[in-house]
């Protein structure tokens, strides 16, 4: 799959409904034929709810167990196959239906259950599958299961360009910025002109050096409370040892001092 078919080929999170309805159809030119809806493109603009942490992922219900899949697919004719093929995606249309209004639990459901049936050898069918599952648990705020899916859409078609986005997204809601960045770098080997990575190569880098800042100071922070708790009985603190930085080394030494 090109970046280009896919920049037109899954449903954006962040559009509103009204946007998704108003979007063209796309054919997808493969062997096997298999549509998706279009949509706007994406825009890269986040809200303090959409930065948080969210609280609401919750058990994996939807996990979808390939080895009794393929153990159920030994027997089928190419004929089942390919009838499964088809009612695969006429659920992912139902998926697609319930997405345009809103209803993104059932819209899970549908994609769930075309992935369930859908025979393994479709891959890019199934890769489609999962990224419009993810989009659709952006939507409920669900980023980790999100990064899930996009991570099995991508192992089922690693040059999936809106599979690495939807990923980068759910990662930057997480606050997983090194994982976010490497996605962004991805994308622009895939497509270098793509202006949602270029502008992140800029964003990222400062929030990147501010978490690890906050987490260098939670460290200090943790041994601090753990060397009073060893020093206490001798009447010491943490207080009683200065670091200090050698200017040509770099390394610290510690000072005493009562």
């Amino acid at each position: 799959m090109s970046a280009d078919e896919t920049t037109a080929n899954v449903i954006n999170p962040e559009s509103t409904v009204d946007d998704f309805m108003n979007s063209a159809g796309d054919t997808q030119k493969t062997d096997i034929p298999y549509t998706e809806d279009d949509c706007d493109k994406d825009d890269m603009t986040y809200n303090d709810d959409y930065k948080a942490e969210s609280d609401k992922d919750d058990s994996d219900t939807d996990s979808i167990d390939e080895e009794s899949l393929k153990d159920a697919e030994v027997d089928l004719t190419d004929d089942q196959k390919e009838e499964r093929r088809i009612q695969a995606e006429g659920l992912k249309n139902e998926g697609n239906e319930a997405f345009k209004i809103g209803e993104y639990e059932k819209s899970i459901e549908k994609y769930t259950e075309a992935l369930r049936i859908c025979p393994l050898q479709f891959e890019q069918q199934r890769s489609i599958l999962y990224c419009n599952r993810s989009a659709a648990k952006m939507k409920l705020e669900k980023y980790k299961r999100a990064i899930k899916d996009c991570s099995k859409a991508i192992e089922l078609d690693d040059k999936y360009l809106k599979a690495y986005y939807r990923r980068a997204q759910s990662y930057e809601a997480t606050e997983k910025f090194d994982e976010c960045l490497a996605d962004f770098k991805k994308i622009l080997e895939l497509d270098p002109a793509h202006k949602e990575a270029q502008a992140a190569m800029i964003r990222l880098p400062p929030l990147i050096e501010e978490k690890n800042e906050k987490l260098k100071k939670e460290m200090f922070g943790k041994l601090k409370d753990l060397g009073n708790m060893i020093l206490k009985p001798f009447g010491l603190s943490t207080e009683n040892f200065q670091l200090e930085q050698d200017p040509e080394s770099k390394g610290y030494k510690i000072n005493f001092k009562q």
